[in-house]
């Protein structure tokens, strides 16, 4: 059998595969230690505009080196990869453990709550803002001990800027301030998150659940939610101060540290020894890439969604057939699925993101490209999706969708199920829309 080695590292099993990367299990053959070894393919990074983006969030796991936080080691690089080497976590997800014992006992919950409040407050210490943080992002140890992960959102303001602007992060976990597009303060949104997170570990469910973005997104700015009758007296206070839809009279993290719940049994995190980080090695693994910046992009912008050209255009609308974009049909599913929106890209990706969750599945997004995946609706395979957005006009963007694993006639059923779901998302033609304007209200009234 045939060794493959990356430096000194012998790569094994795929134990993970997102949009842009695959991940695997390897050793390093000079200590034994086993890692996870993050494979992008650098011609893609460049073509999707994404070389600032992977600096940035290299840069960033560099930066905050914490037990609570997921340890990045090196990074490596060929002519065609990046290779980025991480600390090996083997628990899973926070998500998953909720998923299969529902919710936690207090004295768990609290403990994870410590941990995820210390890994949080370093961060910020080092100017760093998450703002992604849920149960699906916090991972696992072996001997249960929490690690922040998934840092493709943060933000690393310049020095002197305490206002962000860029929306971003999953619906039901933003604050209120976050959809106001307003501007806000990164720490205190990652507290609201916080939040949302202990309830969640207490609960075995979300303060905020609703399938319609709008009634969702008004429950989140009222901070319309309720404390099951079980929670204790400490946690449901402690939950009610942080989710404070006002940032200015919300807690903050050195308040949430001297809460006398949040203090009971608590043990501080052991730094590790400090270490002079260098980032060098993130500008050099992209020195004979098309794209030459600084190592950490000192920006709150982000990318739009990729734009079709007159040859993407004619390819995907199968002989320039443009109607097979708007037909929903079974016939039409079989080949196309696709459809057209008038809303910004960034409402049509989170409204996707939250009725995808809502069926049930599991979302990872990433510049304009999310994959779902989960279970088939009979609960007897896997199940997987891949949904890109792509800017058609000025005003209209497309959402094209393919089947990635699973059975066609669950992903027809899938499809179907999903777009009415979008009701209020999905352009028709004005013909289309005169035709069924009494079934849409009736529709959105049952809802």
């Amino acid at each position: 059998m045939v060794v493959r080695k990356v430096g000194k590292y012998e790569v094994g099993r795929t134990i993970g595969e997102g949009t842009f990367a695959k991940v695997k299990f390897a050793q390093n053959t000079e200590t034994g230690e086993s890692v996870a070894m993050k494979l992008l393919d650098r011609s893609t990074i460049i073509k999707h505009k994404m070389v600032d983006q992977i600096k940035r969030e290299i840069s960033i796991m560099k930066l905050v080196r914490h037990p609570n936080v997921v340890r990045l080691h090196e990074v490596l690089a060929s002519r065609t990869k990046i290779y980025i080497i991480l600390e090996f976590i083997t628990g899973g997800e926070l998500f998953d453990k909720i998923v299969h014992h529902g919710r936690l006992s207090e004295a768990e919950s609290r403990r994870y709550f410590q941990q995820l409040i210390d890994g949080v407050e370093y961060c910020h210490i080092k100017g760093v803002y998450h703002r992604d943080l849920k149960p699906e992002n916090l991972l696992l140890d072996s001997q249960g001990n929490l690690k922040i992960s998934d840092f493709g959102l943060s933000a690393l303001p310049a020095e002197g800027v305490s206002i962000l602007r860029t929306t971003c992060g999953t619906p039901n976990y933003v604050a209120p301030e976050v959809l106001s597009h307003k501007g806000y303060n990164g720490a205190l949104a990652d507290v609201w998150s916080c939040g949302v997170i202990l309830y969640v570990l207490m609960a075995g469910y979300l303060p905020f659940d609703e399938m319609d973005l709008t009634t969702l997104y008004n429950k989140i700015d009222k901070a319309d939610f309720s404390c099951p009758s079980f929670f204790p007296v400490g946690a449901k206070s402690l939950i009610q101060r942080i989710l404070d839809p006002n940032p200015e009279t919300r807690i903050s993290i050195e308040e949430i540290k001297n809460d006398e719940w949040f203090k009971k049994n608590y043990v501080p995190a052991r730094l590790l020894e400090y270490e002079d980080v260098n980032l060098d090695d993130v500008n050099a693994v992209f020195d004979d890439s098309e794209d030459e910046r600084a190592a950490v992009q000192n920006t709150d912008e982000d990318a739009g969604p990729l734009s079709l050209n007159a040859f993407d255009m004619i390819i995907l609308s199968q002989g320039l057939n443009l109607s097979s974009m708007f037909d929903r049909g079974q016939d039409s599913v079989k080949h196309i699925t696709r459809f057209v929106s008038e809303k910004p890209a960034k409402i049509v990706l989170s409204s996707m993101e939250v009725v995808a969750q809502s069926m049930g599945y599991k979302t990872h997004i990433r510049n304009f490209k999310m994959r779902v995946e989960g279970l088939s609706a009979s609960k007897t395979s896997h199940f997987s999706v891949i949904l890109e957005v792509f800017e058609v006009t000025p005003i209209f963007v497309m959402v094209d969708i393919q089947k990635a694993a699973g059975d066609g006639g669950e992903y027809i059923k899938f499809y179907k199920n999903f777009c009415n779901n979008l009701d209020d998302i999905i352009w028709k033609p004005p013909n289309e829309v005169q035709g069924k304007s009494k079934v849409t209200k009736t529709k959105s009234k049952r809802r």
